[in-house]
């Protein structure tokens, strides 16, 4: 036991400035516990899988312990980077410290992210269109794509999470190699002293119980996943208007341009003619698609301008059998896909066409109801009101509250901007690079110094 413990301080500066020990020097500590706790918790989540923590009691603490110290996680790294950044912690030989940790943060970000778009609820859903739009703003719609559970799964659980470790794992040996940074001013008094690695497992040890403690009475909020079937059973008259718009190609995702085109699928034949032929196939019908097909154009588009007036009627879906009857092969078979969608099948149909992707094309048909931006208008998390900020119609947990500075972004210099993903995303781009490559800006990287708190700082362990 005695050897384990001597190994387990070895990992640790045994020696340190006198002002070491203070809290200001145990956030990168703190920042590790905290995803010790995330490891653990998210190890266990995947094993038990989605139902679990989405509705047994363990399950939702476990995922509510995972959120809170997500939320610990990203506050730390924060604070622990503005203590490094105060104190001039930047400077050589520890450029290339700060120039990792600073990557790591923005992962964790990333990563914080893509663990909402995996919760499997409303919120899930709301906010992987959003990350969507987003993304596909940046340029990076055909590398990354949030509407994609297998991915995101992927980047979430195993990707990002093994650039995390490496990069740390390079974080800590310049740490141990060049210790903590001493004061610049060369009149600033200190000693060295023994690291007590009693506080700050102290420490930590609090913050995991507060963790644990804000788990259990703030447990993560859970708002079931808006489906498709859900929508047919509560409006069948805009399940078939929603069918028509994919079938004519004047849908959102039909129509979708956000600097690139990541949706290159036909929504005509994604949305009707391949789960209509399926239920053809199914129900031993005839396929009323076939007569469409056959008719010249102007014909055809005149049974697509019938169909889009006879679906805008709240009635128009009271009869479906009736609807299913219909002469019009188009009315016919956006009739028989209403009555595909209330049963629940229609969803899996689309969705089986690409299982690659999955959810992307059920996502997409969800939003173009406008049944999500209605939902999310409703919590209170659309972008108007601070979108991703908050959480859904609540403040405890405060939801992703890093997320501030796009907020603001949005609603000041690109609340008119027609492309304000891209060029949102081509800001905060350039603000990570400064921040990345901030120990090498000339004048910048003095401003610590003119702030004159680290001297504030070095006086605490005196």
């Amino acid at each position: 036991m005695n050897k384990f413990v001597s190994a387990v301080r070895q990992t640790f500066l045994l020696e340190v400035p006198s002002y070491g020990n203070t809290i200001f020097y145990s956030f990168g500590f703190l920042a590790l516990t905290c995803l010790a706790v995330l490891t653990v918790t998210g190890v266990v989540m995947v094993f038990m899988g989605s139902a679990w923590w989405l509705g047994a009691h363990w399950g939702i603490f476990f995922r509510s312990i995972h959120l809170w110290a997500a939320q610990a996680f990203v506050l730390i790294i924060i604070i622990h980077a503005l203590a490094v950044f105060l104190t001039s912690g930047f400077k050589p030989p520890r450029r290339l410290t700060w120039m990792l940790g600073a990557v790591v943060a923005f992962l964790a970000l990333a990563e914080a992210e893509f663990g909402y778009d995996l919760r499997g609820d409303f919120s899930s859903q709301y906010r992987a269109l959003q990350a969507a739009d987003f993304f596909n703003g940046a340029y990076l719609g055909k590398f990354v794509n949030t509407l994609d559970q297998a991915q995101a799964f992927g980047l979430h659980i195993i990707v990002i999470p093994l650039v995390m470790f490496a990069l740390l794992f390079g974080h800590y040996l310049l740490v141990k190699t060049f210790g903590i940074a001493k004061p610049y001013r060369p009149e600033a008094r200190y000693k060295m002293v023994a690291a007590d690695h009693r506080k700050l497992f102290l420490r930590g040890g609090v913050l995991v119980a507060l963790i644990v403690a804000l788990a259990a009475v703030f447990p993560s909020p859970l708002i079931m996943p808006t489906t498709i079937a859900d929508v047919a059973q509560d409006n069948s008259p805009l399940m078939a208007q929603t069918l028509t718009a994919e079938f004519t190609r004047t849908s959102d995702t039909a129509t979708y341009f956000n600097s690139i085109e990541p949706y290159t699928y036909d929504v005509r034949r994604a949305y009707v003619e391949v789960p209509y032929a399926e239920y053809a196939s199914s129900t031993g019908t005839a396929n009323a698609l076939d007569a469409w097909r056959a008719a010249p154009p102007a014909a055809q588009t005149a049974m697509e301008t019938q169909a889009s007036a006879f679906f805008q009627s709240a009635s128009s879906t009271a009869d479906l059998a009736a609807v299913v009857r219909n002469a019009n092969p188009v009315i016919s078979a956006v009739g028989s896909l209403v009555l595909m969608a209330k049963s629940g099948l229609y969803e899996a149909a689309v969705n089986n066409e690409n299982p690659t992707i999955n959810p992307t094309y059920s996502l997409r048909f969800l939003a173009d109801t406008g049944v999500l931006d209605k939902e999310a208008t409703a919590l209170g998390i659309t972008t108007d009101q601070w979108g991703m900020v908050r959480e859904e119609g609540k403040t405890i947990p405060p939801g992703a509250w890093w997320l501030t500075p796009l907020g603001v972004l949005d609603h000041t210099v690109l609340a008119n901007d027609p492309n304000g993903d891209r060029d949102g995303a081509e800001i905060l781009g350039i603000l990570a690079l400064l921040i990345v490559f901030f120990p090498y800006l000339p004048y910048a990287n003095r401003i610590p110094e003119k702030l004159h708190i680290a001297e504030w700082i070095w006086k605490r362990g005196q």
